[in-house]
């Protein structure tokens, strides 16, 4: 009697454990991934006396041209009438993406803007077991079919008028403010030559002392993060890490970052200290995700409205 008892609760639990674990599938498949949302901080950064300055911070779209509630979503973003657009890379997610993208981001055609490369702005994904990015961040995939990169830049630098930030710097002029930024492409691919800005941030400083200075990464390593901050970023944008994409609900950290990054700095405005400087850290969760992992769960897709104000 007890033996059967005993199967009978086992049995019982068993169901409940698979229910509660189709019931997360169903909704982090088909529900959360498309739960967009839109993130709002305010930092006071700017000289006193300026105008507020509405930054949207975009990362991580992914995009697949059959994506067309993302497309429409992104597209209205611009909405939001945001001052200058920060995009951190990972737009593309399929050979076919780039129609996608320039349906997304058609209304953001005028509005200052700069970009830097994730790695699926070259090589469009593959499968993946998921269960390896919890042993660290991910391995390089040697063949991988390549995207049209070239098209890609040309399409956000030329026709959107975003500056390209991969290993370089720019200075953009905003509302009456000067902004002087400087980025790096993926730094999870080693794709980042930190040792080129040093040069680039002397000879703009030789033009005159900036409002804004910004960092730019696609991948928040802590090496990037370190020399941003020795650069003299007074902000640092990145996206990569998808929040971890799945997280425990209401959990402050994430499970894995997909860098060296602390986990509880995986996602959304925290701050970065090196050497003695603190300044701001918006790690975006990003809009997508890989057509081969779709699923968000307790992390919803997002883009970030940061309005600066004078301090």
């Amino acid at each position: 009697m007890a033996r059967s008892t005993a199967s009978r609760t086992a049995i019982t639990t068993l169901g409940v454990v698979g229910a509660v674990g189709a019931a997360a599938a169903v909704w982090g498949m088909g529900i959360e991934r498309h739960l967009y949302t839109v993130r709002r901080h305010t930092l006071h950064a700017l000289p006193p006396g300026a105008a507020p300055l509405r930054v949207l911070h975009v990362s991580d779209v992914h995009m697949a041209p059959w994506q067309h509630r993302r497309q429409r979503w992104v597209a209205s973003l611009a909405a939001l009438a945001p001052d200058v657009v920060v995009n951190t890379g990972d737009n593309l997610g399929h050979v076919e993406g780039l129609a996608g993208i320039r349906a997304a981001f058609a209304p953001f055609r005028g509005i200052p803007g700069v970009f830097v490369h994730g790695s699926n702005d070259h090589a469009a994904p593959s499968p993946r077991n998921p269960l390896k990015y919890f042993r660290g961040p991910s391995k390089i995939k040697r063949v991988a079919d390549p995207l049209d990169t070239g098209a890609l830049d040309h399409y956000l630098g030329e026709e959107l008028g975003w500056a390209d930030l991969n290993n370089t710097a720019t200075t953009l002029h905003v509302r009456g403010l000067r902004v002087d930024a400087f980025g790096v492409s993926d730094a999870h691919r080693s794709w980042d030559r930190l040792s080129a800005l040093p040069p680039l941030v002397t000879a703009m400083r030789e033009q005159g002392p900036a409002d804004l200075v910004w960092g730019v990464t696609h991948a928040p390593y802590q090496r990037v993060l370190n020399e941003f901050v020795d650069l003299g970023a007074d902000m640092i944008f990145a996206g990569h890490t998808h929040g971890g994409q799945v997280r425990i609900p209401f959990s402050k950290s994430a499970l894995v970052a997909n860098c060296d990054i602390p986990l509880d700095q995986a996602r959304g405005l925290s701050t970065w200290t090196h050497d003695g400087r603190t300044v701001p850290l918006n790690v975006s969760a990003g809009v997508g995700h890989s057509i081969y992992a779709p699923v968000r769960f307790a992390t919803r897709p997002e883009a970030s409205l940061i309005t600066l104000l004078p301090r």
